[in-house]
């Protein structure tokens, strides 16, 4: 703060000494300039009242009080006289002579203002950062001190595993001699593996807050710039300043950033990025100990890390952070629902069920789709209603009310709807049809949607047979009942082919071909791991035969299914096309061969025009992901 005044100081002094020296010669730039011969004339002709003659230019001023101004000269020893004789009051002053610290001043002003202008683009380049063109190699680690963190376990559901793996953490920091009295070791570093919104950053906060120490932040983008030299400095700078703090936590977001293998890549063994790695493995167990000093770190791509990192004494232990299931989804439900008004009709283990997959962060956005459909619909509580409508916006995609299709492609899109819930509720093993709808959402005009009673751990043979029937089922369903065949059908075909070879290449499940995996291994080259080919010609063509001939079974069984149950594919069809949406209870109605009953809110959808359609519109019916 000091060096900063005092730099604008010295600016005002030069500023003030620079416009020193011209405020004196201020008057005589604002006279009027003529010749020395007609300022001759003009005192002899009386019509100067005063002159001052200064540093050979003369400044006068005339009878009707304008001011004149001409140079002066030693030649003209008569001029004194004609002052005199014309009666022209005149003054001498002499040069005022500069001063030395104000001439070098002066003289260096120039200079001044180029290294001025120099720092001020350093800084910006810097981002404003503290120290400006001299903090390359500061850290831009944040810093949270144990007042202003306050998040805690209790902010954190679904992962019970992953925070009992890191409570010894918390532990080591509240009462370091319980473990170092047994000559115990905490981890010098955790690293938490998982998808993306799984909580691996909120888990990280929760322990600083539970241990009340200080917690630094940062990104592993934030490491390496444009300068060289500039990551391997912030590296160190950042374990210096979290040793003044110890005990305390670091935590390193996205560290694949600057954690890749090294040896590989554009830039050799000898990038930016490498030498930044190597200080951030030194400083992690080097020869100088860190104690008190936790390193924790996130990524979602633990398999591109270098190895040295993930040895003991670095990253020791390593915690995976995975998707909640059933009963975690629930918790996770709980924690962001005290945040809104919630209705007593909403059932948070209903919506766990229905959310399979969903990480911490899309179950934060469906209670908040939820809150933002209440507020629409102007609602003092959010209902159970408001979390089905965001469920489906974000499974399915926003409903396209405004789309308009003619009648023909709506009777298409809801027997091709109908053919996959048909064979779906048909299939013992296949998992509960949820909703059916032909209202367009997304990329999609038609959607099947299948619930599943469970988390999913494995994929099982006959499991897998079942989805590739119920993905034929909709384009069976428009030859048998439309006699026609349409583009909609294009991405089924696609997920039936990919599980079908996955049964065959991955999973050994092809009694012809045996347990072997007769896929090529194509791995990332940037790593220095070439792909290569296991397979041969002759053998690629017996997995070929063996994909189409199960192809062929599946939409054998499903063809036969719906020539069996052709009066239910008709019924539901029809009630798709009145109502545009089915529920599962109107879904198992029409299975039992009883008439469906009607919707909840008791209104039928409005059909749409006949007389429009939408050109180029090729848009698959795709089921929902079971």
């Amino acid at each position: 703060m000091f060096s900063k005044a005092a730099i604008w100081v010295v600016i005002a002094l030069v500023l003030f000494m620079v416009f020193k020296q011209f405020d004196s010669r201020s008057m005589a730039s604002n006279a009027k300039s003529i010749a020395y011969s007609d300022f001759i004339t003009e005192v002899k002709a009386g019509h100067i009242k005063d002159a001052t003659l200064e540093d050979r230019t003369i400044v006068a001023t005339t009878q009707d009080g304008t001011k004149v101004k001409t140079a002066a000269t030693v030649l003209d020893r008569g001029l004194v006289g004609d002052l005199l004789n014309n009666g022209v009051k005149f003054d001498v002053k002499q040069p005022e002579e500069q001063s030395f610290l104000s001439q070098v001043f002066i003289s260096w002003f120039p200079m001044l203002l180029l290294i001025g202008v120099w720092i001020f683009f350093m800084r910006q380049m810097q981002g404003g950062g503290k120290g400006g063109a001299f903090s390359f190699g500061k850290s831009k680690a944040r810093m949270l001190d144990e007042n202003s963190n306050s998040v805690t376990f209790a902010d954190v559901a679904g992962c019970d595993e992953a925070k009992e793996e890191v409570q010894e953490l918390v532990e080591f920091l509240r009462d370091p001699t319980k473990f170092q009295k047994l000559g115990g070791r905490i981890p010098h570093g955790v690293l938490m593996v998982g998808p993306p919104g799984t909580g691996k950053t909120l888990l990280a906060r929760a322990i600083a807050g539970e241990a009340k120490v200080p917690f630094f932040t940062i990104s592993g983008s934030d490491f390496v710039e444009m300068f060289v030299g500039v990551g391997a400095s912030r590296v160190r700078d950042m374990f210096e300043n979290a040793k003044k703090h110890a005990p305390c936590i670091i935590f390193i977001d996205e560290i694949d950033a600057v954690g890749r293998h090294r040896g590989a890549g554009m830039g050799g063994g000898n990038d930016e990025r490498e030498q930044t790695l190597n200080q951030m493995l030194v400083e992690m167990d080097g020869f100088e100990a860190n104690s008190g000093v936790i390193v924790i770190a996130a990524t979602n791509r633990s398999d591109v890390l270098d190895k040295a990192l993930l040895r003991p004494g670095r990253f020791d232990r390593q915690v995976m952070v995975g998707l909640p299931d059933i009963r975690g989804r629930e918790q996770i439900l709980y924690v962001h629902m005290r945040k809104v008004p919630i209705a007593p009709d909403v059932k948070a283990d209903i919506l766990a069920r229905g959310t399979p997959g969903f990480s911490g962060a899309d179950l934060a956005n469906l209670v908040n789709e939820a809150a933002l459909f209440a507020a629409r619909r102007n609602k003092r509580l959010v209902e159970m209603q408001d979390f089905e409508d965001a469920k489906d916006k974000i499974v399915m995609g926003p409903e396209r009310k405004s789309a308009v299709m003619r009648e023909e492609e709506r009777r298409n899109t809801a027997y091709h709807e109908s053919g996959h819930a048909v064979v779906a509720k048909l299939l013992p093993k296949a998992d509960p049809v949820h909703k059916v709808t032909i209202m367009p959402r997304g990329y999609a005009l038609g959607l099947t949607w299948q619930l599943p009673e469970h988390d999913r751990v494995n994929m099982y043979k006959d499991k897998m047979l079942e989805e590739i029937s119920i993905l034929f089922g909709g384009r069976i369903a428009e030859e048998i009942f439309m006699h026609q065949m349409s583009t909609g059908a294009s991405n089924d075909f696609e997920r039936a082919t990919k599980l079908a070879r996955a049964m065959v290449t991955r999973y050994g499940m092809s009694e012809t071909l045996g347990t072997m995996v007769y896929e090529d291994s194509e791995q990332d080259a940037y790593f220095g791991r070439m792909s290569a080919k296991t397979v041969s010609e002759a053998t690629q063509q017996k997995v070929d035969a063996e994909i189409r001939s199960i192809l062929d079974e599946q939409y054998a069984l499903a063809r036969k299914l719906l020539e069996e149950h052709s009066d239910k594919v008709d019924v539901m069809a029809k009630a798709l096309l009145e109502w545009e949406t089915l529920d599962a209870d109107q879904v198992n109605d029409i299975m039992n061969g009883d008439e469906p009953r009607p919707p909840r809110n008791g209104v039928p959808a409005k059909k749409s025009s006949s007389d429009n359609n939408r050109p180029g519109d090729v848009t698959p019916n795709a089921t929902a992901p079971a």
